[in-house]
C-alpha cells in the first residue's frame, strides 16, 4: 500500500502561472531555483495535467520531493497529443532531467519510408538511413502507419519486392513477374509492363496522403465502400469505412517534424503598445529540441522587425547557436554572411513559424493577464467608475458590448459584437452576423436587425445581459437599435450610446445634443477602443466572406462545372488562379478530359 505524503501548496507565483496555462495539448518544464530543468512530462490538457501536481498528496518520497523544488513552470502548446508525446522525447533527450528516468530511444517510433531507387519501394522502418530517401512520420500509433501501409497497398499498385529494377537490369530480361502481379497487386515494371513515368504518377499521389492530404484516397475508399454495400457485401464495407475513419485520424498527424529540415533556428515575434513577444523554437533532423520566450519592453517604439533582430542575437548567443538558416515571421535584413533569412509561405517551414507565433500568442496572453492580475484591483473599478459617471449611468459598466456593421457596396453585408468584462476583451464573447433580411447597403435596418437577434438570444438563453451597449454610428444607428430594444421590452434595462467617428460625440436615444468627452479621458479612449475592436473584428469576417464569394462566383460563371467539382479542385489547386494556370493535362488528371477542355476555354477567352 502506497504511502500518502502531505499535500503542498505551491508559493503564489506558481499557482498564477497554473491558473493561466491553456486547455490545450503541450509539453510542461519543471524548472529548479537554479534555472535547470528538472522534469519535463506531456499533457493532454496541460493545465488539468500540471494542476494535479499541486491538487493531491503524492503517493511517493521522489515526487513529493519534485514538486517541493519546482521554481518555475514553462510550456509549449502543439496541435495535437501525438505531437506532445513526440516533442516531450526530444526534450527528454536535450536536457537529461534529473527526474526523468525512461527516456525512450529514437527507435521507439517508425517511419515510412520511400525508397530513393529505380520504382522506389514504400515500407515502414525504426532505422533512418541517409541514403536520399524520404522519410514520413514518426507514428507514435502503431495502428495508423500499419493501416496506412495497408490502405497505399490495397489502392495504388506499388512494388514490394527487393528487385533492382535500374533500366539495366531490366533490359537483361532476367527478371521474372512474381505472385503479386499475377493476383493483381503489381503491375510487373520488371519485364517492361509499366512505366516509370506511370509509376512516379502514383507514387506522388500516395506522397500527397504521407503529407496529410487525404482527401483524395478517401474519395476512393467511399466509393469502393458504395461498391461493396450495393453487392451486399457489407462485412468487407465496414472494413472500408474503418479506413476512412484511420485517414481521418491522419489528417491530423503529427506537423513537429520532416526530416530535411536540418539545423533551423525558428522565430517570431508578437507585440502591442508595450512590448514585444518573442518564442523560438531549435529544430535539429527535423524534430523541436529546444523551445523558449522571452518578453522585450519598448521604450522608442521599436517595430516588431528591430524586435525580433535583438532577439535573435541575444537568443542565439545564449545558447550558442550555429545554425545557418532561421525561419522568421517577419522580413529581416541578413546580418551575417552565410547565414539564411526567411519567412516561409508553404510547406512544413511554414508550418513551423505559425507553430512559433501560435506560442508567441500565448505567451503574450499569459503576461497580459499576469499584469493584469497584480494592478491594484481598484484600477480598473475606478476606469468602469470614471465611465459610468461620464454616462450618467446607475449601474458600473463591468459587461459592455459594441456593434459594428461592414459592407462593400451592400455586398456581403455584416456586422460584429466584441464584447469587453471588467474593460478587458472577452474574446470568447465576440460574435459575427451575417445580415439575412437586409437588401443593400441599408445601414439601419442592419443595426437593428443585429440589436434584434443578439439580445433576443441572450434573453432566451437566460444569460446575463450588458450594463452599456455602443453602436457604431450618429442618430440613426442609435435610433434603430433602441427600435429593437423596445420590442424586446428592454428600454431602459441597459444603457445605449452611439460614437460618431467624425468628432467622436457619444449620443443617447431620443437627445439631439452629443456628449463631448475630454480627448484625453480614461472614459473616450475605453469606448474608442471597443469601436475600433469592432471594427477590425467586422472588417477581418467580410474580407473573408468577400474573398470567399468572390472565388465562387468565378467559378460558377463556367457553364457545365458542378458545385462538387468546384470545390474538388478548389481542394487539389488551393486556389482560383492556380486552377486558371493549370495545363488542360494538369486538369483532366483530376477531372476528366471533358470538363477539363471547357474550363482551359473559359479562361482563354477571358484572357483573351
Amino acid at each position: 500500500m502506497a504511502v500518502l505524503y502531505e499535500k503542498y501548496s505551491p508559493p503564489d507565483k506558481l499557482y498564477e502561472q497554473i491558473k493561466l496555462l491553456p486547455d490545450l495539448p503541450g509539453v510542461y518544464q519543471f524548472v529548479n531555483t537554479d534555472d535547470k530543468i528538472i522534469y519535463i512530462g506531456k499533457a493532454k490538457n496541460l493545465k488539468k495535467r500540471v494542476s494535479s501536481y499541486f491538487n493531491k498528496n503524492p503517493d511517493s518520497a521522489k515526487l513529493a520531493v519534485l514538486v517541493r523544488k519546482i521554481y518555475d513552470i514553462r510550456h509549449l502548446i502543439v496541435e495535437t497529443e501525438s505531437d506532445a508525446l513526440l516533442l516531450e522525447n526530444n526534450l527528454i533527450k536535450k536536457h537529461l532531467p534529473r527526474y526523468n528516468v525512461l527516456l525512450k530511444d529514437d527507435k521507439t517510433f517508425p517511419w515510412i519510408c520511400v525508397k530513393n531507387e529505380a520504382f522506389p519501394r514504400i515500407f515502414a522502418t525504426r532505422k533512418m538511413i541517409r541514403d536520399g530517401s524520404k522519410y514520413y512520420g514518426p507514428y507514435t500509433s502503431g495502428r495508423i502507419w500499419k493501416s496506412l501501409i495497408d490502405v497505399i497497398r490495397s489502392t495504388y499498385k506499388i512494388r514490394t519486392c527487393k528487385l533492382n529494377l535500374s533500366k539495366e537490369s531490366i533490359q537483361t530480361g532476367k527478371l521474372k513477374v512474381c505472385l503479386e502481379y499475377h493476383i493483381g497487386n503489381c503491375l510487373g515494371p520488371c519485364i517492361n509492363k509499366q512505366t516509370e513515368e506511370d509509376y512516379q504518377e502514383q507514387l506522388g499521389q500516395i506522397e500527397k496522403i504521407l503529407k496529410g492530404n487525404t482527401v483524395e484516397v478517401i474519395g476512393i475508399i467511399k466509393r469502393q465502400m458504395q461498391d461493396l454495400a450495393a453487392n451486399y457485401q457489407f462485412e468487407q464495407a465496414e472494413g472500408m469505412k474503418e479506413r476512412i475513419e484511420i485517414l481521418k485520424q491522419f489528417q491530423a498527424k503529427s506537423t513537429i517534424v520532416n526530416t530535411k529540415i536540418k539545423d533551423v533556428d525558428v522565430f517570431s515575434v508578437v507585440s502591442d503598445g508595450k512590448a514585444g513577444y518573442v518564442n523560438f523554437l531549435k529544430v535539429v533532423n527535423g524534430a523541436i529540441i529546444q523551445t523558449h520566450s522571452m518578453e522585450l519592453k519598448k521604450r522608442l517604439d521599436e517595430t516588431d522587425e528591430e524586435l525580433l533582430m535583438l532577439s535573435i542575437v541575444e537568443i542565439r548567443t545564449r545558447i550558442q547557436s550555429d545554425a545557418k538558416e532561421i525561419l522568421v515571421s517577419h522580413h529581416l535584413q541578413p546580418f551575417s554572411d552565410g547565414l539564411k533569412l526567411s519567412v516561409p509561405q508553404k510547406g512544413d517551414k511554414k508550418t513551423l513559424v505559425d507553430l512559433s507565433t501560435r506560442n508567441a500568442k500565448y505567451f503574450r496572453l499569459e503576461r497580459q493577464k499576469q499584469k493584469i492580475k497584480h494592478l491594484p484591483a481598484t484600477r480598473v473599478s475606478r476606469k468602469l467608475e470614471v465611465l459610468r459617471k461620464d454616462l450618467r449611468m446607475q449601474e458600473l459598466p463591468s459587461h459592455i458590448e459594441c456593434f459594428d456593421n461592414s459592407n462593400t457596396q451592400g455586398s456581403e453585408p455584416v456586422a460584429a459584437c466584441v464584447v469587453f468584462k471588467n474593460a478587458r476583451p472577452s474574446k470568447s464573447d465576440y460574435r459575427h452576423f451575417n445580415i439575412k433580411t437586409v437588401t443593400g447597403a441599408d445601414d439601419f435596418a442592419s443595426m437593428a436587425e443585429v440589436i434584434f437577434r443578439r439580445y433576443k438570444r441572450l434573453l432566451d438563453e437566460n444569460q446575463d445581459l450588458p450594463q452599456l451597449v455602443i453602436v457604431d454610428g450618429g442618430k440613426g444607428q442609435l435610433s434603430a437599435a433602441m427600435k429593437s430594444l423596445e420590442q424586446l421590452n428592454l428600454r431602459g434595462k441597459m444603457t445605449l450610446i452611439g460614437i460618431a467617428k467624425r468628432l467622436e460625440e457619444i449620443y443617447f436615444p431620443n437627445d439631439k445634443i452629443p456628449l463631448y468627452l475630454d480627448k484625453n479621458s480614461e472614459s473616450l479612449k475605453l469606448i474608442q477602443q471597443l469601436r475600433n475592436e469592432a471594427h477590425r473584428f467586422g472588417i477581418a469576417h467580410h474580407r473573408n466572406r468577400r474573398t470567399k464569394g468572390t472565388i465562387l462566383s468565378e467559378l460558377t460563371k463556367i457553364e457545365g462545372i458542378g458545385e462538387k467539382t468546384r470545390d474538388y479542385l478548389l481542394t487539389e489547386f488551393g486556389s482560383v488562379e492556380r486552377i486558371a494556370k493549370s495545363t488542360q493535362k494538369e486538369l483532366a488528371e483530376k477531372i476528366g478530359p471533358a470538363k477539363a477542355r471547357v474550363i482551359c476555354d473559359y479562361f482563354k477567352q477571358k484572357r483573351e
